[in-house]
């Protein structure tokens, strides 16, 4: 069944292992290229998931969390909030994909020749054997301060930064999950349990913003989504345990 949720962090989360299937615009395939950018339709994004439920079969629990506007702004404003909430790996590189082709974009309409023959923005450098060779350099220079000859008074004043750095650390740690719990994002949900056939023909009834141009959608499938399903927050609803 779909319905407009708010996602966030449950108090008592739990690891779980799923499958997981994208649907977005840069699926191979699966969005619609223009020179003002790539499109998906919930149509075909939802289309596209259900031929992998159809595909699968047995029984199962099946969740998926959708993102879809008319407007590229609207667009990105949902998927940055979801991305923060629920960084996975497709909403966080379609939020960097989607941004990347309105900067391109905008970069041709300005510089039309210089775009295509300026160098590219220097990055840093980091290929594996580059890597080795500065941390074997760091391995060095840690040994070689190790074997320094150090004073009562150096290695108290070590043990005082060691431990100041460690009450700094998990500060900072409890504040990163007290912000990450604070936080919150609205999202097209799905949720189904049973003879996933059934997900599949679901998935397809009722199908929320059927005229969006911009859609990203993430489905999650395994024997039980329950921790999963403690993200997803409505008033009134018990999740199960």
């Amino acid at each position: 069944m779909w319905r407009k949720a708010t996602l966030r962090i449950a108090d008592d989360m739990a690891a779980l292992s799923c499958a997981i299937v994208p649907a977005h615009p840069w699926v191979y395939g699966l969005g619609q290229e223009a020179d003002s950018g790539s499109y998906l339709s919930p149509a075909n994004a939802l289309g596209y998931l259900a031929k992998k439920l159809v595909g699968s079969g047995g029984q199962g629990d099946v969740i998926v969390f959708m993102i879809a506007e008319n407007t590229h702004d609207a667009f990105m404003s949902g998927l940055s909030s979801l991305a923060a909430v629920f960084p996975a790996p497709a909403f966080t590189q379609v939020s960097r994909m989607a941004q990347a082709a309105v900067e391109l974009s905008t970069v041709k309409m300005q510089l039309p020749g210089k775009a295509a023959n300026a160098l590219p923005a220097a990055i840093p450098l980091s290929v594996p054997t580059n890597r080795a060779a500065m941390n074997a350099q760091r391995v060095a220079a840690a040994q070689l301060a190790a074997a320094v000859g150090s004073s009562v008074t150096d290695m108290q004043a070590q043990v005082t930064d060691f431990i100041q750095a460690r009450a700094g650390m998990l500060t900072a740690i409890s504040d990163g999950l007290a912000a990450l719990k604070g936080a919150s994002a609205d999202a097209w949900v799905f949720t189904h349990s049973g003879d996933i056939a059934t997900a599949a023909v679901e998935l397809l009834k009722n199908m929320p913003q059927a005229t969006a141009v911009h859609t990203a959608a993430m489905m999650f499938t395994g024997d039980s989504l329950g921790a999963l399903e403690k993200m997803i927050y409505e008033p009134g609803r018990i999740t199960r345990p």
